[in-house]
């Protein structure tokens, strides 16, 4: 075998062992009708500051000028995430400092950024190109877009993008100020791989760069992990800076992905500038349910209608399609899922429910409380006490392990089927608080962003506030749905970018750009997002908000006990997202049958 061919396979082989633990799902949707035979071919870039950057064109053959689709990957020559019809050619480009590309990685900044235009300007002149040009990615390739916006982008006319972070410090990285240190460590480490393995062509080619290529992913690593954990001047030009353009855009995410917030931050932005803009929840890194085909017809269509001008109708859809779960996780990607179509995000006509927090015993879990939550706060306030010691990940963190059980094999899952207790909560409950509702007199579909409203204080000056919702089925069985948390050094929210309902917060945009801790055993108000929650809460299921350590998963705190004050004017509550038609109210007032 050649040795481009043996490293391409020790690539695909080091791909298929470490993706599902980093956060990459493995499928690729496919928007292609035919079967045409595929030429391709790799051309270099040479940018403005004499960096080489490698390309792939590939297209039915023999290759003509089409409409092209572009896709900037940092993962190399496996970096590809759509196929297309023989309609579109496709050109992948490696992103600087990465795969078989020259330079320094900058961690998706201001100089890669560049890159996408100057690109994009000149594959719009090549002569396999009609001039109409669409950019598309998933995970770190739609990132690259979302922060490139604010530029013009030339000869784009449309845009798919899957999974990816509208801000990459809140939507990934360190989400509530904590940092989500399996994660960045996975996606440093896969986006590594494929630029060590063509280490030996570099060296040959250009030994310098070799050097660049090495230190800029060292420096990235450091940075985005450890150099910058408030949201300051690198984290800001890494992340939505404005939109200097109006590419009607797909948007594609899953109910359970580890990136699961910047796309609905992004179909909100668009659509407020009366862009076309379409949000499909239809599966990301989290895989897709049985029965359904990964958003693969969404693509095809999108792309059709905005790039190649077809009147498909694409444009009369609903703007938000989304598959919700019924119950779980691993149900829902077994094919038991809900659809749920709407004209808008958060979906015009949801309404908030304020449950509080309840000393009084609900029957519901094995905690160290089992409290309750409550239609209306108890008169009497009161405090209860937990440790904040990390928390089982395939517990606490759904979105992290999303990315294995939706993966190309699913290995938690399959584990999950002998040992349920692996991805339900009860193991974590034993060391947390719970507040959980009598059982729900009919169903309630949530669908949107929730808050946590928390009166709370600690023995340590800086604790991470970690709380997850779950969908508890009448056998007691507490399903993990969607998680928020907090770093206890950022109590402030940015009021003019937080969501209100009625007068209510129920989406706190939280202020991260300074930090301050609090004394020991200081109380203090803190307003924590949790993810959209997107689930159907069948007739007899309750609803569990858990307070729990940190996930593994996420930068270790230190050891604490934390006190949360219950009841009173000020106790603590869950805003509740519930769809036109549920009632939390009604579901728990009136009696079952």
């Amino acid at each position: 075998m050649p040795r481009r061919r043996t490293r391409l396979a020790w690539c695909a082989l080091l791909v298929t062992l470490v993706a599902p633990v980093l956060g990459v799902s493995g499928q690729v949707a496919s928007a292609a009708v035919d079967e045409a035979p595929i030429e391709s071919a790799d051309l270099r870039f040479t940018t403005s500051d004499e960096v080489s950057l490698v390309t792939t064109l590939s297209g039915a053959a023999p290759i003509a000028a089409r409409p092209t689709v572009v896709e900037f990957t940092p993962y190399g020559t496996l970096g590809r995430s759509y196929e297309v019809s023989s309609d579109y050619n496709y050109l992948l480009v490696q992103i600087r400092g990465t795969g078989d590309s020259d330079g320094t990685f900058d961690a998706l900044g201001p100089r890669s950024q560049r890159d996408v235009v100057e690109v994009l300007r000149w594959a719009c002149r090549q002569p396999w190109s009609d001039g109409r040009l669409s950019v598309a990615g998933f995970s770190a390739s739609a990132i690259m877009i979302f922060n490139s916006l604010h530029q013009k982008l030339p000869c784009v006319k449309a845009s798919v993008l899957r999974s990816g972070t509208f801000e990459l410090y809140r939507d990934l990285l360190v989400p509530g100020g904590i940092l989500n240190l399996v994660a960045g460590a996975g996606v440093v480490g896969l986006i590594g791989a494929p630029a060590i393995l063509a280490g030996p062509d570099r060296l040959g080619r250009n030994p310098i760069s070799s050097l660049e290529v090495a230190l800029g992913l060292v420096g990235a690593g450091l940075d985005a992990g450890f150099l910058h954990p408030t949201l300051d001047d690198f984290w800001t030009e890494r992340g939505f800076r404005g939109n200097a353009n109006r590419i009607p855009t797909l948007l594609l995410d899953g109910a359970f992905d580890v990136e699961p917030r910047g796309d609905y931050q992004a179909f909100q932005q668009l659509r407020s500038q009366g862009i076309p803009a379409q949000l499909q929840v239809v599966g990301a890194h989290d895989g897709a349910p049985v029965g359904t085909d990964f958003g693969v017809r969404a693509v095809g269509r999108w792309l059709d209608r905005y790039l190649r001008g077809v009147r498909n109708g694409v444009e009369d859809e609903p703007a938000v399609q989304m598959l919700l779960a019924d119950g779980d996780r691993e149900d829902m990607l077994a094919g038991e899922f809900v659809r749920q179509d709407a004209a808008s995000w958060p979906v015009p006509g949801t309404r908030w429910a304020a449950l509080s927090f309840s000393a009084d015993p609900a029957g519901a879990a094995r905690s160290i409380n089992d409290g309750s939550l409550t239609l209306a706060p108890p008169e009497t306030a009161t405090t209860q006490l937990y440790p904040a010691v990390a928390s089982l990940v395939t517990n606490t963190d759904p979105n992290n392990v999303a990315t294995i059980g939706g993966g190309p094999s699913g290995q938690i899952n399959q584990l999950a089927t002998y040992v349920p207790q692996l991805t339900d909560m009860d193991l974590s409950n034993l060391t947390g608080l719970t507040y959980t509702t009598a059982p729900l007199a009919e169903p309630v579909v949530a669908a949107g962003p929730a808050s946590l409203d928390l009166q709370l204080s600690s023995t340590s000056p800086t604790t991470q506030i970690w709380a997850v919702v779950s969908d508890v089925s009448p056998d007691g069985t507490a399903h993990p749905i969607s998680v928020g948390r907090l770093s206890s050094d950022f109590p402030g929210v940015v009021e003019d970018k937080s969501l209100y309902s009625r007068g209510e917060l129920v989406q706190p945009y939280g202020d991260y750009s300074t930090s301050s801790s609090a004394l020991p055993g200081e109380v203090r108000s803190y307003h924590v997002e949790i993810w959209p929650i997107l689930n159907r809460f069948k007739k007899g299921h309750r609803i569990q908000l858990s307070l729990v350590g940190q996930s593994v998963a996420s930068r270790p705190g230190l050891p604490a006990i934390n006190a949360v004050v219950v009841g009173g004017a000020q106790g603590s509550r869950l805003m509740f997202p519930q769809l036109p038609g549920s009632d939390v109210r009604r579901a728990l007032t009136r009696p079952a049958r």
